[in-house]
């Protein structure tokens, strides 16, 4: 199943609606990187609100998005982590490391409007 991917500004929203599999994890990583360099997005925040597992496969492919569109010039925020899932990952060693997350949708948009205009661009939605 592929991951809906929204533009709000020179933001792109992905929302994961399930754990993901090898080809959505891979899909994830064409799509975003294909449409941050035809929107010229500055932004991109994935919402794992719905993911109620995420296993070591997962937190990789999404460090890996991040650290992909990072290198296209985008600011890339993970929001949404379930308390369960934030306390399994911290169980099992599993951490985004260098990957700035929020709360929610509302924080990670506010998160991206900060860290753009600390930047000088002001790229906001």
């Amino acid at each position: 199943m592929s991951v809906p991917i929204l533009k709000q500004g020179n933001y792109l929203i992905a929302s994961l609606q399930a754990a993901m599999t090898d080809s959505d994890a891979q899909r994830l990583q064409d799509d975003l990187m294909k449409r941050v360099g035809t929107f010229r997005s500055t932004g991109i925040i994935v919402d794992v609100t719905a993911v109620d597992v995420m296993d070591s496969f997962a937190v990789r492919s999404l460090r890996t998005v991040a650290h992909m569109t990072n290198l296209r010039g985008a600011d890339t925020v993970i929001v949404g982590i379930q308390p369960e899932v934030a306390f399994a990952m911290v169980q099992l060693g599993m951490t985004f490391e260098d990957i700035h997350t929020a709360l929610d949708l509302e924080e990670g948009l506010a998160l991206l409007d900060r860290r753009l205009a600390g930047k000088g661009r002001d790229d906001r939605r």
